[in-house]
């Protein structure tokens, strides 16, 4: 008894050590050095560079000092202090930084070249940028060594568009926090931030020219309580925020320092109700009552427009008149002014007819312009948008539902319903962006089916979105000619906020899937590896984002499933998904915690003839962080029991 205990401290006191091994050498034995996303070629040659006191940091180009200062602040992180100098004496080790040969690059890409006495890092304005972020997941930790991996490193992107998208709509968040998200995705290479500025439940962002959209439209009398319709009302709180059009101009020029385009999104015809709210003349009908929905399952006063508290679809939409149209040039004069962005994005999604039939005016106006229908109305409102947005020398993006009643000429789609919207507009000859809920794309969706997992939209049946499905999406269907796979400018995942209350959650559901998100929209098909992926470079990552006010979802343990598995003799066989994490996990049936047994070895479980066991699986981080509980049922050709 004694000897099994000493046994099992050993084998533990051997997986801490391990755990500090697997830090400091995961980018020595990984053929991608531990880099997310992984880089177009890594060779690596023999022998490494020793990081120590004698190290200068080498800019002979005043162009590119803002990274090199980038790079000894982040060095100093890691316990290593970098002198900044424009020249070296002959045999001083160094890590230089240089667009010298960058103009025979690639657009954005970059090379690493590591030896023993000297690092280099080469690109130009984007290129080096990304050398340096590539570079920063290289550098280890002086605490835990100070060596890296000779190697040449080239790489480029895959897309041009590789972006995150963000609903501050129906929930806000600050400025602060935007600024963190930005870093988050300039960390992973991706270069468009899409910002959902208005929406049904909220107005937020500052019109000069029309004050009672934030004043009105950014504030809600309360928000829905659980999962829509809702289990009792609203909160009867007052929920509001908006930003300024100083906070939009600072959040520009912070991501723009990150070579982060800013795409700012203003709904419409659709999705209009805060605006209407604010001035009930953009309705066809502005005596009516704002409508609440038919399945929200409260009543009470209804007292001229309001900004919603509920989610969903609603039916009072922009009327498509002069007036309308005035005022929609304004707000884009005003964000045009704001946003140097080359897109705009203009929404044109989920628009229901049903006010623009019962209308007079609108039942005439299809008339005068020989519209077919409502669909082509929608066509003609968001053709005229477009017109005018292209002779302010900008384009417009709208999701795919512009392709209904005849597509506006110069428009790029974003294909958000499935892949389909997006062949077709591809076959078109128009570019497109893809961002398939379908395929895992909506990152508002749940991480698995525990029950464990929040409130999410994938309550509703939406299905899960783990980074295993986003890894596997291949943004370029199959189906289109290879003429026309050149119009599939990038790929992008949205982050919608319904049931995001907070900056944690927002973390909650974006990683580790922003991993996949980056890797599918750089990495070229061929160097794609879910395995190394999952098994080397996750567990790396989320093991220093656990070091960090980061929140992230925690991978369940590595090799169990969900599906059951049939036999008398079972050999269960895990890995952390984080590195320095533990498992543990229950066969009798109760849920896991850190009382419960540690997995250390493979487990051998033996299900008697006609019996089956349970599986229950948690893993918890060094900080403290838990995955959800993961069932794995074990059969033995019993029928089909609940299992205790």
């Amino acid at each position: 008894m004694c000897l099994s205990i000493l046994g099992k401290m050993k084998k533990l006191f051997l997986m801490v050590c391990s755990t500090i091994i697997s830090l400091s050498s995961i980018a020595q034995t990984d053929d991608n050095m531990g880099l997310i996303p992984a880089p177009v070629s890594v060779n690596k040659t023999s022998g490494s560079f020793v990081l120590d006191h004698t190290v200068v940091l080498l800019n002979k180009e005043h162009k590119n000092l803002k990274i090199a200062e980038a790079l000894r602040s982040f060095a100093l992180t890691k316990g290593f202090k970098l002198k900044l100098v424009k020249t070296a004496p002959i045999g001083q080790k160094v890590m230089e930084l240089t667009s010298m040969g960058a103009d025979q690059l690639p657009n954005e890409g970059y090379q690493i070249k590591i030896t023993s006495r000297h690092i280099k890092l080469i690109g130009k304005d984007a290129g080096l940028f990304y050398a340096l972020q590539s570079f920063m997941q290289l550098m280890p930790d002086k605490k835990l060594g100070n060596v890296i991996q000779n190697a040449e490193i080239n790489d480029y992107p895959r897309f041009a568009y590789r972006g995150m998208h963000l609903d501050v709509g129906r929930h806000f968040f600050p400025v602060s926090f935007v600024k963190k998200y930005i870093d988050l995705m300039a960390a992973y290479k991706l270069n468009n931030f899409h910002w959902h500025l208005t929406e049904d439940q909220g107005w937020r962002i500052e019109i000069k020219k029309y004050p009672k959209l934030t004043e009105v439209g950014g504030s809600r009398n309360g928000t829905i309580i659980g999962d829509y319709p809702g289990t009792g009302g609203t909160d009867n709180e007052v929920y509001k925020g908006f930003y300024t059009q100083q906070d939009a101009k600072e959040i520009v020029a912070y991501a723009a320092a990150r070579y982060i385009n800013v795409i700012p999104e203003i709904e419409l015809p659709g999705h209009s109700s805060a605006a209407i709210a604010a001035y009930p003349s953009l309705s066809c009908f502005p005596e009516r009552d704002t409508p609440i929905g038919e399945k929200a399952p409260w009543s009470g006063p209804r007292t001229g427009k309001q900004v919603q508290q509920t989610w969903g679809v609603f039916d009072d939409v922009f009327v498509p008149s002069e007036d309308t149209f005035r005022f929609l040039e304004d707000v884009l004069d005003e964000i045009i002014a704001i946003f140097p962005s080359k897109y705009i994005h203009i929404g044109g999604d989920e628009c229901p007819k049903k006010y623009w039939k019962e209308s007079e005016f609108c039942q005439q106006l299809i008339k005068e312009k020989g519209l077919k229908d409502e669909h082509e109305l929608q066509s003609y409102f968001i053709q005229r948008i477009e017109k005018y947005i292209n002779g302010k020398g900008r384009s417009i993006i709208g999701w795919d539902e512009i392709l209904e009643g005849g597509l506006a000429p110069n428009a790029t789609v974003m294909s958000w319903r499935g892949v389909k919207g997006g062949i077709e507009a591809a076959q078109q000859n128009h570019n497109v962006i893809m961002t398939p809920s379908t395929n895992g794309l909506y990152f508002d969706h749940k991480q698995s089916l525990s029950v464990d997992e929040p409130l999410t939209i994938g309550r509703r049946g939406k299905g899960t979105s783990n980074f295993t499905k986003v890894y596997n999406y291949d943004p370029v269907p199959q189906e289109l000619a290879e003429d026309q796979k050149k119009y599939i400018k990038g790929v992008q995942a949205n982050m919608w906020s319904e049931y995001l209350e907070s900056p944690a959650k927002v973390e909650y559901m974006l990683f580790p899937r922003i991993y996949a998100l980056a890797e599918i929209a750089w990495t070229p098909l061929e160097r794609k590896d879910i395995k190394n992926f999952t098994e080397q470079r996750i567990p790396l990552h989320l093991n220093r984002l656990d070091q960090t006010a980061t929140n992230y979802w925690v991978p369940t343990p590595i090799g169990q499933t969900d599906e059951p598995i049939q036999g008398e003799q079972i050999t269960i066989n895990l890995k952390v998904p984080v590195v320095g994490a533990k498992i543990y996990y229950t066969l009798d049936g109760y849920r896991p915690s850190e009382n419960a047994t540690m997995y250390i070895d493979p487990i051998q479980v033996i299900v008697p003839q006609g019996q089956k066991k349970m599986l229950k699986t948690i893993v918890i981080t060094p900080s403290g962080k838990r995955s959800v509980v993961t069932e794995t049922l074990l059969n033995n050709g019993a029928a089909d029991v609940k299992v205790k």
